[in-house]
């Protein structure tokens, strides 16, 4: 590797290298981007205004999709723009701006389903003291975690990938820079330091996984007990999607940063847009648009927003 030409930048691969395709795919990736922005904006904006979602639940919720829009707005716009100029290079700057974000957001994203299925379990295993349990000032400190130790991974993470020289190929095999796309072309004798913050990433990883197994356990024993089968449908109705889009998330997750042999390059790129597209789109729907208060809230914001209009009609007639 000594006699190899030092990487400057990077190519990403896209879905394809027929140019009347790579806009195809631009077009679709800004609509389902677009899509995916609307609903989680929407979320945020109808759990802020409303003052009867001031709950931990949809405080939860409300950080999901924040998470979810930044997650989504790292690596998307940048194919989209990419795609429709057919221009795929990235800076190495922006390469680690990239991986930086992703594993930030994404760690955050875990952190606070993590802290999700707590809130399920104080909620049907405690339902005595949930108020007691989850105050206010518990889950902001449970997001303000969730944030933190997000963003420390992704430091981590992003310091000890780029701390290596990289000479070789410069062609990363994916629409987004992947940590193990830039490993195989890192000529550095040890590995140690990237060791250690994988195995960091890991135990971390590890730890939200076991919370939410042992959270879910509790939950279904509980939810076992109730005597009805409607007590017990309309607990699972709130427990399973959120375990739902958890094992999506973490799935993907894996075989994305976790590639295996026997993965191929299309394989690893579908992978991958389940992985940053799917759960950011999931989530408004399978917890909040089917919700009964959140379609309450909806309404009642469309008709504050039809009654301000018809009233700003009403006074331009009358002046």
């Amino acid at each position: 590797m000594s006699n190899a030409t030092a990487v400057t930048g990077f190519i990403l691969v896209g879905f394809s290298d027929v140019q009347e395709l790579q806009t195809l795919c631009g077009v679709l990736f800004l609509v389902m981007y677009l899509a995916v922005l609307m609903t989680n904006l929407l979320i945020i904006t109808l759990i802020t205004l409303d003052l009867r979602l001031q709950t931990p639940m949809y405080f939860f919720l409300k950080n999901l999709s924040l998470l979810d829009v930044f997650l989504v707005s790292v690596p998307i716009p940048n194919f989209i723009v990419n795609s429709l100029t057919h221009n795929s290079s990235i800076s190495i700057l922006g390469c680690a701006l990239q991986i930086l974000l992703m594993t930030s957001f994404s760690g955050g994203e875990v952190f606070v389903l993590t802290a999700m299925s707590y809130d399920r379990y104080v909620a049907i295993c405690c339902p005595l003291h949930y108020e007691a349990i989850m105050t206010g000032g518990a889950c902001v400190l449970m997001v303000g975690f969730s944030w933190a130790t997000g963003l420390f991974v992704g430091a981590i993470y992003t310091a000890s990938t780029f701390s290596m020289p990289l000479r070789g190929s410069n062609v990363i095999p994916q629409f987004f820079c992947d940590i193990p796309s830039i490993l195989r072309i890192s000529c550095s004798g040890t590995l140690v330091v990237i060791y250690t913050s994988i195995g960091i990433g890991m135990c971390l990883g590890m730890s939200c996984v076991i919370c939410v197994v042992i959270s879910y356990f509790y939950i279904f024993s509980t939810v076992l007990k109730i005597p009805t089968a409607k007590g017990q449908s309309k607990a699972f109705a709130t427990c399973l999607p959120h375990l739902i889009v958890f094992t999506i998330f973490v799935v993907t997750a894996c075989f994305v940063y976790l590639k295996t042999s026997f993965n191929s390059p299309i394989t690893d790129r579908l992978l991958a847009l389940i992985y940053t597209v799917l759960p950011p789109a999931l989530n408004p729907v399978i917890y909040s648009l089917k919700n009964a208060d959140v379609k309450c809230a909806l309404r009642r914001l469309l008709q504050n927003v039809f009654s301000r209009a018809s009233l700003h009609l009403t006074l331009e007639r009358v002046l």
